[in-house]
């Protein structure tokens, strides 16, 4: 009989998750479109109102615009490689990340930066030492003063600088497998956690309380326009030192902007 992970290898269970997958990403990537086409409306359209519920307010529509391009960018790519059946994202994210960790291992120590403590914690954690392999921190410059660093080394009682310093003596003391293939294996086996997760930010993005403040914006905007608020009276309310005369003219907005929304009953 044959496997689970076999099963689902046969092409009627590769064409469906492939449908799914495109559905998923067709969908994530309309969601951009719309968070860009919100964020340029914002910025055209809502300039003077976001001003004057604060000074960052003004931010959100370049937040959206810039959210609603990642979203399209990753979108695209996610529709273009599910459609070719294409892993060269995954390749190239793979090569990325070896050029990075070589990189690592070359200024290792140079100064104690967070690329320095990346590499400590990846060695001590997975239980790995170098890129490859732990020879691979023979061809740095730290290994000619200190040796392999001590992040690699099975048991820190039983791991000194003479055997550090001795690539024969140092194969029995440190882990002797790369970082590459298991950082990267690890990545790939937690991949049902990322969507996971992934699947519960986008619910985050409809739970009740964003819907509802989208709703009080919608209330506020509606008795602007209903009170015919002009652009004049918004920039009138806007400034500390309001006449008595220009409090009238702007009551309507001040009213709007300050009071809670009517809530409907509820049925």
């Amino acid at each position: 009989m044959a496997s689970p992970s076999r099963r689902l290898q046969t092409k009627p269970v590769i064409t469906c998750l492939k449908s799914v997958l495109l559905t998923y990403t067709f969908v994530f990537w309309v969601s951009g479109i719309v968070l860009l086409a919100v964020g340029v409306w914002g910025r055209v359209s809502l300039a003077v109102y976001f001003s004057l519920l604060d000074e960052k307010a003004t931010n959100v529509p370049f937040v959206l615009v810039g959210a609603g391009v990642v979203v399209v960018l990753l979108g695209t790519f996610g529709c273009f490689a599910t459609c070719r059946g294409s892993t060269w994202m995954l390749k190239l994210i793979k090569t990325n990340f070896e050029s990075n960790l070589n990189l690592a291992l070359k200024n290792y120590n140079v100064t104690a930066d967070q690329h320095s403590e990346a590499v400590d914690t990846i060695q001590r954690t997975l239980h790995c030492c170098g890129v490859q392999n732990y020879s691979d921190w023979e061809k740095t410059d730290y290994f000619a003063q200190r040796g392999i660093p001590r992040s690699c080394c099975k048991s820190q009682d039983d791991c000194s600088v003479e055997d550090l310093r001795d690539p024969s003596k140092a194969k029995v003391k440190v882990f002797v497998n790369g970082c590459f293939y298991l950082v990267t294996s690890t990545m790939e086996s937690k991949m049902s956690v990322v969507a996971g997760i992934s699947f519960g930010i986008a619910c985050f993005q409809v739970n009740p309380r964003r819907c509802l403040a989208r709703e009080q914006c919608r209330v506020r905007l509606a008795c602007l326009q209903r009170h015919s608020v002009s652009v004049q009276d918004m920039y009138v309310y806007k400034r500390h030192s309001l006449s008595q005369p220009e409090r009238n003219s702007s009551s309507a907005a001040i009213q709007c902007l300050t009071s809670p929304p009517v809530q409907s009953p509820a049925s």
